[in-house]
């Protein structure tokens, strides 16, 4: 039995605990993921529950890359590089589990390392892109607003106002829109052999066109199991200082607030590179039947 043995079951069975299957016929399929098979496509619900359940089984070996990876950010450009790639790494290690593949954290890093700046070239290259999509969506927002007011207005107020706020809303789906098709886009440079950082975004854009909306519903139900890590680490110091000012204008109270936010980030980010692979499993599976691919081609492939 392999040492995925009893995740894989343990994904099975939450996976599956909605379909009411038979017990013969349960105890057939269990037997075919003990042998080696893996998950099939999963429902928005079961890939944020194989998400929980990977993380929960990994936290002791994702925390501390995830820990590195915020310390380097304190190095410019570099250190960002650095904080990129080990993100990438804890979702390659994440879909190697997933696939059956399961490589160690030197195994995986050595494949990566070379794509340091690869892993920063996303980055920068979806920043900048958001950063012109919500300029000039900023800008024919306020020509539309503009426009829809002189005509309203000689209306009604109310309808002024009604078509800007749906204005703002198309606004808001078209920024998660784009979101949702760049959500994995460092994945596939993890995984993949001789890609670059600019085909991985494009991999990321191809796989992702049929499933937006059901990126979308995943990230929301992801978002709302963070929510009580948020609060914490993020929102209670604000709650502090708004009660007890004294208390907050502190250096020590300072200090304790940036640490409750690294610390927070440390927790947050496996969880969702680990969120980054089970959805791009999930796509690889149900549009390149990722399961043959795989046994054919193995994981550890060299770059």
């Amino acid at each position: 039995m392999s040492r995925n043995s009893k995740f894989d079951s343990d994904i099975y069975f939450d996976i599956n605990c909605s379909k009411n299957y038979d017990q013969g016929k349960s105890s057939i399929m269990a037997e075919s993921i003990r042998s080696g098979e893996t998950i099939r496509p999963l429902s928005v619900g079961n890939v944020v529950s194989a998400s929980v359940q990977l993380y929960r089984n990994r936290i002791g070996e994702y925390f501390p890359l995830a820990a590195f990876a915020y310390l380097w950010l304190f190095v410019p450009v570099y250190g960002w590089a650095k904080f990129c790639m080990i993100s990438g790494l804890i979702s390659r290690l994440a879909f190697g589990e997933l696939a059956d593949q399961a490589e160690t954290v030197p195994q995986a890093r050595a494949k990566v390392k070379g794509n340091l700046w690869r892993f920063l070239s996303i980055a920068f290259q979806i920043f900048w892109r958001f950063l012109g999509i919500y300029i000039l969506g900023i800008i024919l927002l306020f020509i539309a607003g503009a426009f829809l007011g002189f005509v309203l207005s000689f209306i009604s107020p109310v309808l002024t106002f009604i078509a800007v706020a749906l204005l703002y809303i198309v606004f808001i789906f078209i920024i998660i829109r784009f979101f949702s098709r760049w959500f994995v886009a460092e994945v596939p440079l993890a995984v993949e052999p001789r890609i670059t950082g600019t085909e991985s975004i494009k991999r990321s854009w191809a796989l992702t066109e049929q499933s937006v909306g059901r990126l979308q519903l995943v990230a929301v139900i992801a978002f709302m199991i963070t929510i009580p890590v948020t609060l914490l680490t993020g929102y209670l110091p604000l709650i502090v200082e708004f009660v007890l000012p004294d208390l907050a204008a502190s250096g020590a109270f300072n200090v304790i607030s940036f640490l409750l936010s690294i610390a927070g980030g440390m927790l947050l980010l496996p969880f969702w590179q680990v969120i980054k692979a089970v959805i791009y499993y999930d796509l690889r599976s149900r549009q390149e039947g990722l399961d043959l691919e795989l046994r054919d081609r193995p994981l550890t492939d060299e770059f």
